[in-house]
């Protein structure tokens, strides 16, 4: 069993580097990656500040990273770019990666999208932007589930002045995100409910200046700081108590209110303006990935690493390198695999975002027009799904990494758990996962029937057998969901009863919502290594062996439902360890090929686990006290 890596190929040809460096990278000047290593170096984040000291830190950072990019705007208009700048963010500090995601994929892209004269919000850009300002995103009501799809605080209309009032009608109706009044300007984009002549008109999204360098602006109420210690931000609740806004903070898209107070929208209905103010989403969606893919992707890289440097004392082995055993391997290999299956994804969910790429050769259309368990998959459901499994891949491939560096894996200094935060605050922030998986699986029940997928005849291992069983079993689950919904049907509730029809569905549509994802995970995953062969052979036997892994981790993680629905044979899970083996056997020769394109840098990411001598550079980075003499 092949464990060292000094028995490597020879270097990588500087053409296959290139081209393992884009795949992580994306299509972006050199120029910007180094203007973000240098904005991202020093100025650690201490873990638990006072509320005042970390606001002052973020935004410190937060005029560091805006002058180091484009304008927001223009960055918005650069996918790859935009995914960048959140991985590298992300790598290097993950409570910033959560203001960017505020500050860009939410609040300038929905002034952006939907605000029809940027000219009167021309002072928020410009401070947006440059990161004078702060932007938060209000869409979450303390006081119910599903806020989104009920939103209370209201914006009524005065049609003497033209402008809106904002009013928080109870505490149910508390809005909670990221942000205080210490240190400058607050500028939220807030979902509410807009009355005009006393009639609902649907959610719209509208600006609100929160703070200014004086505080708190006039009816704007604050609460004390609420702790989040796995993703450390100052978070608080608000609520609004006739706070006067101008038509021109309205961001009302195509919608408008004439001069006689008259309300009209041409989209027509309440669920369709919902959907279009939330559409939002799809920028969070697309962006997402890149970040969750660069904190696993460098979890990963530190995991093995520790694993090759750090000797074992087992009576088994003594002196061996933990690397050497299996388990290990299976799991910090696995890690690899599973990042690089995540960076393929993020690559391909800013393509559909920004409508490149290769088209979906399965019918998936980019949203549905109804809304169900909740509105995400009717923005866009390939982008939803990219968002519930990312960020639950994610969180699978820190942990991992974090149990198979023991006591290590959990210091603070080493940046996992600062890792591990991060896509779980986000499974449910950004719309909340199971219930895009729910909604995803409802959806495809509900779709046209497709024929059977062809066979599976590749074997376990290679790139293209995981993408093959996907397929096959998402139409299995997608066959027993009709006939098990088509009961329900016909059952003593009646058709009309859609909570007793589909309470019952939930899991089984949870579990076909989840095979959607994956697949569309394994099948970027597939393109971007027959991509990579005919780019550079050398750098796709690499990639296409972190593929077939990946695949065959996968099967070993759902071969119950695999098994129960009959997609695979028990016989074909028993051979998945022998596939494993001789996967791992491909792969550790050709570590350091891997971890040169995948790491971030040192100075990005200063931890200590990365380091040759770990041993050495953690005890470099404490300080030391020694006792007198007795």
């Amino acid at each position: 069993m092949p464990t060292d890596r000094t028995s490597s190929p020879p270097p990588l040809a500087p053409a296959g580097l290139s081209a393992l460096e884009e795949l992580v990278h994306g299509r972006v000047p050199p120029a910007l990656l180094h203007a973000l290593g240098e904005a991202l170096h020093g100025d650690p984040m201490p873990a638990t500040p006072d509320p005042a000291g970390r606001e002052a830190q973020v935004r410190r950072r937060l005029l560091r990273i805006a002058g180091a990019v484009p304008p927001g705007r223009e960055l918005l208009d650069a996918p790859a770019q935009l995914g960048a700048v959140l991985a590298w963010t992300a790598a290097s500090q993950p409570s910033m990666a959560m203001v960017l995601a505020y500050q860009y994929l939410l609040v300038l892209s929905s002034m952006k999208l939907l605000a029809p004269e940027p000219d009167l919000l021309k002072a928020h850009f410009e401070a947006l932007e440059s990161g004078r300002a702060r932007g938060v995103y209000m869409i979450t009501e303390v006081g119910q589930a599903n806020s989104h799809l009920d939103t209370r605080t209201t914006a009524e209309f005065d049609p003497v002045t033209r402008e809106f009032v904002i009013g928080t009608p109870d505490g149910a109706a508390t809005k909670f995100t990221s942000g205080t009044a210490d240190g400058g300007p607050l500028i939220a984009v807030m979902l509410a409910r807009l009355v005009v002549g006393g009639a609902d008109c649907g959610v719209f999204s509208f600006v609100v200046d929160l703070a200014d360098h004086d505080g708190l602006r006039p009816g704007v109420e604050m609460s004390t700081g609420v702790e989040l210690s796995a993703l450390p931000l100052n978070y608080a609740q608000f609520r609004f108590h006739g706070v006067r806004l101008p038509y021109g903070h309205w961001l009302r898209d195509s919608a408008a209110i004439a001069a006689d107070g008259t309300f009209h929208d041409p989209l027509g209905s309440p669920d369709l303006r919902l959907q279009r103010t939330l559409c939002v989403g799809q920028t969070l969606w697309a962006a997402l990935p890149s970040g969750l893919a660069a904190m696993a992707r460098q979890s990963a890289v530190l995991a093995v690493r520790y694993a090759a440097g750090r000797r074992t004392q087992s009576r088994l082995a003594p002196g061996r390198p933990l690397l050497a055993y299996r388990t290990q391997q299976y799991g910090v290999l696995g890690a690899l695999a599973e990042a690089f299956a995540l960076t393929c994804a993020a690559s391909r969910a800013l393509e559909v975002w920004s409508g490149t790429g290769p088209g979906r050769t399965d019918g998936s259309p980019d949203g549905e027009g109804s809304m169900t368990f909740a509105p995400w998959t009717a923005v866009s459901r390939p982008l939803s799904a990219y968002k519930a499994h990312t960020v639950r891949a994610a969180a699978r491939v820190v942990a991992d990494c974090q149990r198979h560096c023991g006591f290590s894996g959990h210091l603070d200094g080493n940046w996992l758990v600062a890792y591990h935060g991060f896509p779980y605050a986000f499974d449910a922030a950004g719309g909340d996962s199971q219930l895009i998986l729910f909604d995803l699986g409802r959806a495809l029940a509900e779709d046209a029937p497709v024929p059977a997928p062809p066979r599976v005849t590749s074997a376990p291992g290679e790139p293209g057998w995981w993408p093959a069983v996907l397929a096959a079993h998402q139409h299995r689950l997608t066959v027993r969901l009709r006939a098990r919904r088509d009961e329900r049907a016909d059952g003593a509730d009646g058709p009309d009863d859609e909570f007793a029809r589909w309470n019952p569905l939930l899991a089984d549509a949870g579990e076909l919502g989840e095979t959607y994802a994956a697949r569309l995970v394994a099948e970027d995953l597939l393109g971007a290594v027959t991509r990579a062969g005919e780019r550079d052979p050398d750098s796709a036997t690499a990639l296409a062996a972190l593929a077939g892994l990946y695949g065959v981790a996968g099967a070993r993680r759902l071969a119950g439902s695999l098994l129960a629905a009959g997609t695979l044979r028990p016989a074909e899970v028993q051979r998945l360890l022998v596939a494993a083996d001789l996967l791992c056997d491909r792969l550790i020769p050709r570590l350091p090929l891997l971890e040169q394109a995948f790491a971030y840098p040192q100075s990005v990411v200063p931890s200590p686990l990365g380091m040759p001598d770990f041993t050495g550079a953690l005890s470099d980075s404490l300080a030391w006290h020694r006792g007198g003499t007795a």
